[in-house]
């Protein structure tokens, strides 16, 4: 029921992609299979995803790296080289390996902007490897992380990713507000103003 309710959610969470590709030319009308389409929703949840986290890295000033709008909360920069750990994670339970990163090594050691920058990019492009190379087939293959009891289904880690992505990119964008900015999707909805 769980990978259910996470497909449901990230399916709306996608819509935006598919809505921008729409409105750019329509495809001829074709048949697509359940896998396939399940394969496309995980790969445009995270590409849509990945563009708010990589945008709002971008976009805040390094002065607003170290903001947290109470203390016993993570500051901007430390939500971000959370998320660049937690990419690792993710996407190496979906190829069944030991994550390139070590778990939290960057929230606990990074603070400067360029060096999140660098190691969010990086966990995008590790990530992204995995996401392309999804299949009808590989989505639904099971794998056993490390350190795992259970196998689970490759796409189940690839969609708790893009779902928390999607969580941490809520916080940056109340971040965004406080500072009196405005976050990158709201940007994009109105033509960069």
């Amino acid at each position: 029921m769980r990978i259910i309710t996470t497909l449901a959610v990230l399916a709306f969470s996608a819509a935006p992609v598919v809505a921008q590709t729409a409105s750019a030319q329509p495809p001829a009308p074709q048949s697509m299979t359940a896998g396939t389409l399940i394969v496309r929703m995980v790969q445009g949840a995270w590409n849509n995803a990945k563009r708010d986290i990589v945008e709002s890295a971008e976009q805040m000033p390094e002065a607003n790296y170290a903001f947290k709008p109470v203390d016993n909360v993570r500051s901007f920069g430390q939500i971000l080289a959370h998320v660049a750990d937690s990419n690792y994670y993710y996407c190496a339970r979906a190829k069944g390996e030991v994550a390139p990163s070590p778990d939290g090594k960057f929230e606990k050691e990074l603070t400067a902007k360029a060096a999140i920058v660098k190691a969010l990019a990086a966990s995008v492009a590790y990530c992204d490897g995995v996401y392309q190379s999804l299949t009808e087939a590989s989505a639904t293959e099971m794998v056993t992380p490390p350190g795992a009891r259970n196998a689970i289904p490759r796409a189940q880690p690839l969609l708790s990713n893009a779902a928390h992505n999607v969580e941490h990119y809520g916080n940056l964008v109340t971040y965004f507000r406080l500072k009196g900015m405005v976050p990158p999707s709201t940007k994009r909805e109105n033509g960069g103003a």
